[in-house]
Parts: C-alpha cells; sequence; structure tokens
C-alpha cells in the first residue's frame, strides 16, 4: 500500500518538523538507542496507521456482529453470548502480568510478535473447524464450544501484549499530536470497518454453501490480514522498555507537562508509585465505573436487533457501516478539538449525551419507520458520539500516565475496566432475565443512571499539560 493514499503527510509532516525530536522521548528509550530523526517518526506513524486497517480487518471477522451472528446460526443459548461479552474483558485482568513480563524484555517489536502472534494463529483452529462442519466431523454444539475457547485463548495470548503495545504507540506518538494522529488513525480505521463490514456481511450471508461457510472464508481473510498488521510493526521505531523505566524526563519538559506523579520518591516499585499518583487513581475510578455503567447494556444491543427484532445480519451490518461512517467523519475534528481544549472538557460533555442513549432504544420496534429511519438516525448519533468517547479516553489515560512504568499503568487500568465491564455485562444480563425490572427496556433505563454518575469522578481528574 502506498502510504501518500493515507494523506497523513500532509497533516502530520508540519507539526512534528515543529516539534524537537527530544520531546517523543525516543531517543533515549530506542532499542539501540541511536539518534530519532523525524523521518523515522514520519514512518512509524505511518506504519502505524496501516497496522490498524490491517488490524481493523481482523478485528472484523473475530468479534462483533459477524462473530454473534455466526453463534446464532449455530443455535448459541444467551449463557454463550454473555460469555462472548465478557471474556475479552475479563482476560485483561492478566494485562498485569504482561506488563511485568514486557518491562524485562528489550525490545517492543518482538514482545508484540511472541504475544500478538500466537493469538491471531488460533484462529485457524476455528476455520478448520468449519471445514470440518462442513463435512460432518463436527456438530454445532462443538462448534460452539470450539468458538468460545479461542476467544479466550486469543484474547489471553492477546491481553499479555496490549499494554506493551499501547506504551510502544505512546512512546511514538508526540504528545501535541495525540488528538491529532489518532484523530486521523481512529478515522481510517473506521473508514475501513465501513466498507469491511458491510461487504464481510453481504459475503456470508449469499455464499452458496450457507451462512456457516460464509463465516469461514471471511474468517480465513481476516486471519490474513491480521498477520499483515504484525508485519507493519516491523517498520516502526522499536523501543527498549529497561531503558525506558529509567527515563524520568522528556527534553525540556517539566515532570508535570508529562503527567508525571507527584510522588515524593521516584525509586519506588510500579504499584507504590501508582498508590501515590492521585490524579491517576481518580482516572481509575472514573473509567471503571464507566465501563460498568456501558455495559450494563451496550452489549445487548446486537442481540436485541438480531434476536428481538428478529432482524437479518444484512440490515444490522448496514446500520454498523452507518455507525463507523459517522465516526469516520467525526474522529477527525474530535481529535483537532482535544488538541485545542482538551480531553476532558469532551469527555464529560459527550459522556452525558452517551448516557442518555440507552433511552433512545425504549421505542425502537421493527415497523417500517423504525428500520428506514430511527435506527439509522441511532447508529448514526452511536457513531459520532462514541469516536469522541473512544479518541479522548484513550489519549487522557496516555496523558495521566508517566513514562517510567508506563505499561503498568495501562495494564491496571486495563485490568479494572475489564473486570467492571465483565461485572456489567453479568448484572446486565440477569437484570433482562427479570421482568419485575423491566427486562430489556429497564436494563436500558438503570444504565442510564449508572452512566450518568459514573461522569462525577472525571471532574476531578488533572489533564497533562492543561494545569487544571
Amino acid at each position: 500500500m502506498d502510504f501518500a493514499q493515507l494523506e497523513i503527510a500532509p497533516k502530520i509532516a508540519p507539526d512534528i518538523n515543529q516539534i524537537p525530536v527530544s520531546e517523543t522521548a525516543l531517543s533515549t528509550t530506542l532499542k539501540s538507542s541511536q539518534t530519532v530523526s523525524k523521518d523515522a517518526i514520519r514512518t512509524s506513524l505511518w506504519a502505524s496507521t496501516t497496522d490498524a486497517i490491517f488490524a481493523t480487518v481482523f478485528s472484523i471477522t473475530t468479534t462483533g456482529i459477524l462473530l454473534s451472528n455466526f453463534l446464532i446460526e449455530l443455535g448459541a443459548s444467551p449463557v454463550a453470548f454473555g460469555m462472548l461479552s465478557s471474556i475479552p474483558m475479563l482476560v485483561n485482568l492478566v494485562q498485569p502480568l504482561g506488563a511485568y513480563f514486557s518491562e524485562r524484555t528489550t525490545s517492543r517489536f518482538h514482545y508484540s510478535l511472541w504475544t500478538y502472534g500466537p493469538s491471531r494463529l488460533l484462529w485457524l483452529i476455528l476455520f478448520f473447524g468449519i471445514v470440518g462442519a462442513s463435512w460432518g466431523f463436527v456438530n454445532n454444539q462443538q462448534l460452539i464450544i470450539l468458538t468460545l475457547v479461542i476467544v479466550l485463548s486469543s484474547h489471553l495470548s492477546g491481553g499479555l501484549g496490549s499494554a506493551s503495545w499501547l506504551s510502544w504507540l505512546a512512546m511514538i506518538v508526540p504528545r501535541q499530536l495525540r488528538g491529532r494522529y489518532f484523530g486521523i488513525r481512529n478515522s481510517i480505521a473506521s473508514l475501513t470497518n465501513l466498507i469491511s463490514v458491510p461487504l464481510a456481511g453481504l459475503a456470508v450471508s449469499n455464499w452458496h454453501g450457507g451462512t456457516i461457510q460464509g463465516y469461514g472464508l471471511v474468517l480465513i481473510v481476516g486471519i490474513l490480514f491480521g498477520f499483515l498488521s504484525l508485519g507493519c510493526q516491523y517498520f516502526k521505531l522499536d523501543v527498549n522498555p529497561i531503558v525506558q523505566n529509567t527515563y524520568v524526563g522528556v527534553g525540556n519538559l517539566n515532570r508535570k507537562d508529562i503527567g508525571m506523579p507527584d510522588v515524593k520518591n521516584l525509586n519506588l516499585t510500579p504499584f507504590e508509585q501508582i498508590l501515590q499518583d492521585s490524579n491517576f487513581l481518580r482516572f481509575l475510578l472514573y473509567f471503571s465505573f464507566w465501563t460498568f455503567a456501558v455495559n450494563l447494556s451496550a452489549p445487548f444491543f446486537n442481540l436485541y436487533m438480531l434476536g428481538t427484532l428478529n432482524l437479518d445480519i444484512s440490515w444490522v451490518t448496514l446500520y454498523s457501516s452507518l455507525q463507523a461512517g459517522a465516526n469516520l467523519l467525526t474522529m477527525i475534528l474530535w481529535g483537532k478539538l482535544a488538541d485545542k481544549i482538551g480531553n476532558r472538557p469532551i469527555l464529560i460533555s459527550i459522556g452525558i449525551l452517551v448516557a442518555f442513549i440507552p433511552l433512545l432504544w425504549l421505542g425502537i420496534g421493527n415497523h417500517q419507520l423504525d428500520l428506514w429511519l430511527w435506527l439509522p438516525l441511532l447508529h448514526i448519533l452511536l457513531g459520532g458520539a462514541w469516536a469522541a468517547i473512544d479518541l479522548c479516553n484513550n489519549n487522557l489515560q496516555l496523558g495521566v500516565a508517566p513514562i517510567k512504568n508506563q505499561s503498568t499503568y495501562f495494564a491496571i487500568a486495563a485490568a479494572f475496566s475489564g473486570a467492571s465491564g465483565a461485572l456489567g455485562i453479568t448484572i446486565g444480563g440477569l437484570l433482562a432475565q427479570f421482568t419485575q425490572f423491566g427486562g430489556l427496556p429497564g436494563l436500558f433505563a438503570i444504565s442510564c443512571v449508572f452512566r450518568l454518575f459514573s461522569l462525577l469522578p472525571l471532574i476531578f481528574v488533572k489533564e497533562a499539560g492543561r494545569g487544571k
């Protein structure tokens, strides 16, 4: 792929040229400690964006609506759907262990291959399982169990590398460009989603061998793209975690500017450092409660459309494409705004809007007006709002975590949010089954209240470089 087609160079290059290389913190943390050029940083950013394109295709085929529809076609129970939603969150509990291992290596790139490589190889087993099912060697129930085992194993392996990967990316992207760069990167990923989801949905629905075999077809394509994304990481500047953890400053910036915690003694263990970082603890409280509140209801929207409304997979993928399109169109704007006014004000204001979105599902049915007007509008609203939430949550996390022991900070945040998200899914699934709580409509109303309350700790989080 021609990197110029991504149109990142004209947006990123002028800003990179205005930032001293030393302020990226890369010159002291590279694997070989070489001097960093602006061209090398630019190449790393392009490689990271191309990585996002290929990884998005892989993610489309192994998560979300396509995997959910695959389980529906197999006749999976609601318990299986609950496990499918909760597994990716529960396995975040292994991220602190992954951070511990990664900080004892000398290469972020190699550690990424060791964790994400097996994570993606495992999906080949499911592909062969689908082939076996088409030949009558595997029944549907066995295929459901195999799918859940692979989801668990794949996410466990990937979870060990997640914090290290995020720390690697945080070191490469200059702090002054985070909003704009991640806005562009996420926007391109959304464009990939916009194009790929309906194509994959059509392939699954119209495959002459049936939808199960159709999913096997898109799955093997997704696995190929998953390995192409790992290949893109070869072109990113490598970082030595051991050297990174000896780093306590960035050029002429002071500790407050780069988000270093206000602690009396920097010679602490990672967990002792976190316990003395009150600002990060406030962020952790917000992030955990927010994830819990969102997952009370969010995982059940697709199930509501596919199950309760009995919509065809092509309708649902169309709505997903509209959501991805809205995400694409607004992501760059949110990125520029975040660089200008900060991430926290956006999270508070858009968070209030997102809190009320579950209530909008209460009047949705399967009438023609709902199918052609209200459901498309609702997904467009979701796409624009979540573009802001996802981008700013990511940027704020990068801003409150210091360079030293950075991956441990990210791992702790992921572990807490993963556990709280899984708890939210579990409680949401239980509440949805009790008619005295109003079923799904009652659950959506409860989620709205919890989302609003979860925003309170965010008011007290200080954003690095903003002073308040």
